[in-house]
């Protein structure tokens, strides 16, 4: 059984206004002062009115939900009582012209001094799933692998559609904007670990990035945690949502670990084309077609279709089939955040938004 982790980045806001609310350090705090949170588990962010969860290392999805919800209710519960709300979208909706206050540590201020526009801009949450590795030479094969469906991930994930009180027209508009960044996008196939660590080396000599903390590929491999980290997800409306993603990421590198002993042939993409998908899948999301892991359109019922029949065994091997197989069932028939809150925002303007990205984020 592979193991799991989830992290999780969260906005903060004001419950009148919507503006973001610069108040991570006291809600992280205050959260940390029950019993409901133990050590690292809430995190400072990049910026003021965000914060960050981490679930300990979980065998099962009942686990990964279970802390999950445990972890947004108890952040939840401390931003009310300092008076704003934890809001799960993947870009604030709303925000003030000022620049967003970043958090007061060396890394995040060094990160604002060489970036400062970029920084202050960064209103964006995402979703990270690690998965266990027997060690870093698979990991590698494993990222090889999974890289063609980082698209079809992030199509389902789309959760931030308005920016500035508009819609972007993107169904992830986090994608773009955090795409700003010197190493970004899929990553590129690797003939091995020694080729992963000569290239990251290189990049990490040239001085352009400071640390491995900025390779920002949305799928890499893990310098804190022996996992693979896939990073392409928007932060969930749901945490039953985010279950569901833990279990597929789980299960297509089960299925990668499998083709690799097995010794099948890596999946073939090129770069090119696969950073396209991407773009594609940040604008659409799931309304019209998807490019599939062989680089071809499809529509995007078709391509869910393919990835739950690719990993289908795993999920069956890991208990996971029922759940995992009905949520995918209620995203194809609701939609995904993107569309849930341009529904809300159709339907009942601005509060109505507000009150969907706060509301289901600690919906049991």
């Amino acid at each position: 059984m592979i193991t799991m982790g989830v992290e999780e980045e969260y906005l903060l806001v004001d419950p009148v206004s919507g503006l973001p609310a610069p108040l991570s350090d006291e809600v992280r705090a205050a959260a940390g002062l029950g019993p409901m949170v133990q050590g690292r588990e809430v995190q400072p962010e990049l910026l003021q009115a965000q914060v960050e969860v981490a679930t300990p290392i979980c065998e099962t999805l009942d686990e990964v939900g279970g802390h999950l919800l445990r972890l947004r209710h108890a952040v939840g519960i401390a931003a009310e009582q300092l008076g704003c709300r934890l809001a799960a979208s993947a870009a604030a909706p709303l925000a003030a012209e000022a620049p967003a206050a970043v958090t007061c540590q060396p890394r995040y201020q060094a990160l604002h001094a060489r970036a400062p526009q970029i920084v202050n801009e960064l209103l964006i949450n995402g979703m990270h799933v690690h998965v266990a590795m027997p060690d870093r030479e698979v990991g590698v094969a494993v990222l090889n692998r999974i890289r063609v469906w980082l698209p079809t991930l992030l199509a389902m994930s789309a959760n931030s559609p308005l920016w500035r009180g508009r819609d972007t027209g993107f169904a992830s508009w986090r994608t773009p904007v955090f795409s700003r960044w010197p190493v970004y996008g899929p990553p590129p196939v690797f003939a091995d670990l020694k080729d992963y660590e000569r290239r990251t080396g290189a990049l990490l000599a040239s001085g352009v990035i400071a640390d491995t903390g900025q390779l920002y590929w949305q799928a890499r491999l893990s310098e804190r945690y022996p996992t693979l980290e896939v990073r392409c997800l928007d932060v969930q409306l749901r945490a039953d949502d985010a279950v569901m993603f833990a279990g597929i990421v789980r299960a297509l590198a089960a299925t990668a670990l499998r083709e690799y002993k097995d010794g099948e042939p890596e999946p073939e993409c090129a770069p090119e084309l696969l950073q396209a998908a991407m773009w594609h899948a940040a604008r659409h999301g799931l309304s019209g077609t998807l490019i599939d892991p062989t680089g071809l359109p499809r529509s995007a019922g078709d391509t869910l279709c393919l990835l739950t029949g690719h990993i289908a065994a795993a999920l069956e091997a890991s208990g996971d089939s029922r759940e995992v197989g009905a949520l995918v069932h209620r995203l194809r028939r609701q939609g995904n955040g993107a569309d849930r809150q341009r529904q809300a925002l159709a339907q009942a303007g601005m509060p109505a938004l507000l009150d969907l990205i706060t509301t289901e984020a600690i919906a049991p």
